[in-house]
């Protein structure tokens, strides 16, 4: 069978944790799978909540193809001009009002390795979510029918806290659209499959940082807060840093997904660019 089309999805990059867990992984990922196209969600980028536009460009010069952001996508408000960018493959959430800045889908381009284009969406679910988010189901069917493809390879990335909703939208999708890719909650899960009609999904792929944390944050704050109601401004955790994500690989013919696999990369704390000569 013809090799198909490669892509390689990391969830959310928490901090420097995770910045330098993607930037150990993305060499690694690239000479074992090959992978076509690289998506990123940079969202928690800024010491875990937002993103600058520097950030972003650490991402693109390590030859991500694609960010994708969640409900911290205006933390940082210099990211908005290069959100509005269109020559920029950065995206927020596409439920978000239609006032928002940003663009509301990324485009990447087809290349000598990629024979289709790629389109990819993110939408927040609206079950224990904070940032008021539109339908995420009209959401997506009011994009695909914008697309400028008539068939087009579409990644739908659910960043929502609940697993109902990710598997809903899932299904609703099911032979519409290449992939569903949750994200948000920062807890990998062990549910990679494809759908009846050809959709791959996970339910979320965890993140890029510190797995000795709390989703990402020192212990010793989230525990203050959470045993005495006192505020407590969280740190970044430390520790066990690891790059998690998903390998899909699809059919260029049809545009549906072949296989789905877990991408679980533990950092090397003694190579850079964690040590440092």
């Amino acid at each position: 069978m013809q090799r198909g089309i490669v892509l390689a999805f990391f969830g959310d990059c928490v901090g420097q944790p995770g910045r330098r867990a993607i930037q150990q992984a993305i060499p690694k990922i690239r000479s074992e799978a090959k992978p076509d196209a690289i998506i990123v969600n940079g969202e928690n980028l800024r010491n875990g909540s937002g993103i600058t536009p520097d950030l972003y460009r650490t991402l693109r010069d390590l030859g991500v193809d694609g960010v994708t952001l969640g409900d911290h996508a205006y933390r940082d408000p210099r990211i908005t001009p290069v959100l509005e960018d269109p020559s920029e493959p950065i995206a927020r959430p596409a439920n978000l009002s239609l006032k928002a800045p940003g663009k509301r889908w990324i485009r990447i381009p087809k290349s000598a390795t990629r024979p289709r284009d790629i389109f990819v969406i993110t939408v927040l679910g609206r079950v224990f979510m904070t940032l008021h988010a539109d339908d995420p189901f009209a959401c997506v069917d009011a994009v695909l029918s914008s697309l400028p493809e008539t068939s087009p390879i579409v990644i739908v990335e659910a960043h929502m806290e609940a697993t109902s909703e990710k598997a809903a939208l899932a299904h609703y999708l099911d032979g519409r659209v290449a992939a569903v890719i949750g994200s948000h909650t920062h807890v990998p899960t062990a549910d990679a499959r494809i759908l009846r009609g050809g959709t791959a999904f996970i339910t979320d792929v965890g993140m890029c940082g510190p797995y000795t944390s709390v989703i990402g944050r020192d212990p010793v704050g989230v525990l203050r807060a959470m045993t005495t109601g006192v505020h407590t401004n969280f740190e970044m955790g430390e520790g066990g840093e690891r790059a998690c994500g998903c390998l899909v690989e699809l059919d260029p013919a049809t545009g549906r997904a072949r296989s789905i696999s877990r991408i679980d990369i533990e950092s090397d704390l003694a190579q850079p660019p964690f040590a440092r000569g």
